[in-house]
């Protein structure tokens, strides 16, 4: 099973579950307001989603990832679905934002495919959701390094951005080294 089967079958069984759950999240506010910030589903966000028009879609040019395969899905390049940050981020926003919701039953699979639909949504919104989806990685980086070590030391930020900075200026003197 693919992302978006799975992205699909897991939206329409949370609409169908949001029912009986929907008493619960009213009286706690719904999703909470730390996983919204987390997610990147700000104001200036929703506003700009809510811009969008079936002619933002049908007319976004993609960069042609995929060659000449006219949409065959067993192609031999290898596809890029969506991360679980990203999952995650789409299924929020779709229930944030009804527009979006409607604009993607219209389009897809009429006119889009779902990846195709996913991938013009993440580069469209990008300078919107670039930082959160930053500060996601590196919490994951920060769990994978508590994980290696055993711990459950508090570790900040910058550690991980220093860990990567070390990391990245090793690379440039190897290959400096390389060239002398």
């Amino acid at each position: 099973m693919d992302v978006y089967s799975w992205f699909r079958r897991s939206l329409s069984s949370s609409r169908r579950n949001s029912t009986s759950s929907a008493a619960a999240a009213d009286k706690s506010g719904g999703v909470k307001d730390d996983e919204i910030h987390l997610y990147g589903l700000t104001d200036q966000l929703i506003e700009f989603v809510k811009s969008f028009s079936l002619d933002t879609f049908k007319n976004f040019s993609l960069q042609d990832e995929e060659g000449d395969s006219n949409g065959d899905e067993t192609s031999a390049n290898v596809r890029k679905d969506l991360s679980e940050w990203q999952e995650r981020h789409a299924m929020l926003v779709l229930s944030k934002v009804k527009e979006l919701s409607q604009l993607r039953f219209r389009l897809c699979p009429r006119y889009l495919k779902e990846r195709e639909f996913w991938r013009i949504y993440f580069a469209l919104v990008k300078s919107y959701i670039a930082k959160y989806e930053l500060h996601a990685i590196q919490l994951a980086k920060l769990k994978e390094m508590r994980l290696e070590n055993g711990t459950r030391k508090d570790v900040n930020t910058y550690e991980v951005e220093m860990s990567e900075t070390k990391q990245a200026k090793s690379v440039v003197r190897a290959d400096s080294l390389e060239h002398d």
